[in-house]
């Protein structure tokens, strides 16, 4: 069939519209095209992935509960509380080691230690402090010219609070201090929390009881 160069120019044209067309079909029916598409859109970001919290949301063990009639001769109390008697009792010595080991010390000894009879028994964001604290210049300056010498036992007085990671202790602290020659009586008591850390548990921190933690470090 013969074509005049009209009729030429119009078949092209159409052929390059058909195609157009088609291309914009397969680009729609591909996957991850279309306008839909707002994370390809400009100034648009893909939104980011909820973030998972690393820290425990609940006790290592759910407490047992207690589903018989309740009888006060062998009423178990640890059947309602996040932590065993075991952990109760570990916790509690941990609060009690922790304020004698840090109400004593000396002038002559190196601030290491100090935070090595700490080692262990607390967290290490919390050790980190308190190597900090125990190596400022200025008191390790006054404690040599006065040669303190500080001697501290620890009294638990009760349990402040319960959280399902945390436990804090009211524990009174009683130190004998000897500076410049005369010796004189300390007392004080802490509020000292010790929460799991892992699959331990360890001191998280620590206050004067009239300060105090409150709630839960999980």
């Amino acid at each position: 069939m013969n074509l005049t160069d009209r009729q030429r120019k119009l078949l092209f044209a159409g052929l390059v519209v058909l195609l157009a067309v088609i291309g914009v079909y397969l680009t729609l029916m591909a996957p991850g095209g279309g306008s839909d598409d707002k994370a390809d859109s400009p100034g648009k970001t893909p939104s980011a992935a909820p973030s998972v919290s690393s820290g425990p949301s609940g006790p290592a063990s759910p407490p047992p509960g207690i589903s018989s009639t309740v009888d006060p001769k062998t009423f178990d109390v640890y059947k309602l509380l996040p932590f065993s008697q075991q952990e109760f009792a570990t916790a509690a010595d941990l609060a009690q080691k922790f304020i004698v080991a840090n109400g004593t010390y000396r002038f002559d000894e190196a601030p290491q230690t100090f935070v090595g009879r700490l080692s262990g028994l607390v967290t290490d964001q919390l050790l980190t402090d308190l190597q900090r604290s125990a190596s400022a210049p200025g008191m390790l300056d006054e404690r040599r010219q006065d040669q303190v010498v500080a001697d501290c036992t620890a009294t638990l007085d009760r349990v402040r609070n319960i959280e399902d990671n945390s436990i804090i202790f009211l524990v009174t602290g009683n130190q004998q201090v000897t500076k410049a020659g005369k010796k004189t009586t300390d007392r004080q008591q802490w509020a000292v929390t010790v929460s799991r850390d892992g699959g331990s548990l360890k001191v998280y921190g620590f206050e004067p009881a009239d300060d105090g933690q409150q709630g839960d470090t999980g």
